[in-house]
């Protein structure tokens, strides 16, 4: 396993037997998606983690567009985090992490497909693409907050997987992790009023306690670390965040 971000000049470390090996990048959001499955469902597996910026010349032998997280089974590379964490809960099937009624699979599937127009504002947010007031941007998350809160209301869990975690929940969860980024960002909290989501920031609270997500917690402040990297033009010294 490669803890240290592997870059230009660098050698492909060797396999391990016995085990997947998962491309990934510590501060990721979309690798931790994955490592969040394969941790739910106790597989084994190896990490390498590549430097985004300065990667590795073998790596796009692995990846044509040099991107994480890929998945090397040995026989196949599976790329993007649904699809790897879809092959990963059809192949390893001990511990389903959709439910098993067709209907209400394919509700949940549904309702990952609404993560990513969330996560959309999420990004244009901390990128500082658009200049808005807190007041704003509380207006652009708030219809994509509202889809989480209504559908969690409805099912009257803690989590969309029901009395634990399911798919949903993990393929949502790196940003509910990183949620207090927006007020590093802005320099304050969001205007939510206080009885605005209440379910969900209880199901955040749910989230960041349960062991498969606490095991690999970073938080805000690291990864706005990482961001600034990105929006400085900096050399990204991942390793030392």
């Amino acid at each position: 396993m490669s803890v240290a971000h592997l870059t230009t000049g660098s050698v492909q470390p060797p396999k391990v037997e016995g085990k997947l090996r998962l491309y990934s990048m510590e501060y990721c959001p979309f690798a931790q998606r994955v490592r969040l499955v394969l941790d739910a469902k106790n597989i084994p597996y190896d990490i390498v983690n590549i430097n985004l910026i300065n990667k590795p010349d073998w790596y796009f032998k692995i990846h044509p567009e040099g991107k994480v997280p890929a998945l090397d089974t040995g026989s196949e590379v599976i790329v993007e985090s649904l699809d790897i964490s879809d092959y990963l809960d059809e192949k390893y099937s001990d511990h389903p992490l959709y439910p098993k009624d067709p209907e209400a699979k394919q509700r949940d599937k549904e309702l990952i497909e609404k993560v990513g127009p969330l996560t959309g504002v999420f990004a244009k947010c901390l990128s500082g693409q658009e200049e808005k007031t807190p007041d704003e941007w509380a207006q652009e998350f708030t219809p994509h907050l509202e889809v989480f809160e209504n559908e969690l209301v409805c099912r009257g869990t803690t989590y969309f997987g029901g009395d634990k975690p399911g798919m949903v929940d993990y393929m949502l969860w790196p940003w509910g992790e990183r949620a207090g980024t927006v007020a590093i960002k802005l320099g304050q909290q969001l205007p939510f009023s206080a009885d605005q989501f209440p379910v969900m920031r209880k199901w955040r609270k749910a989230m960041r306690e349960e062991p498969v997500c606490s095991k690999i917690y970073h938080g805000p402040d690291k990864f706005w670390k990482v961001v600034q990297f990105k929006l400085h033009n900096a050399t990204p010294d991942y390793d030392s965040v």
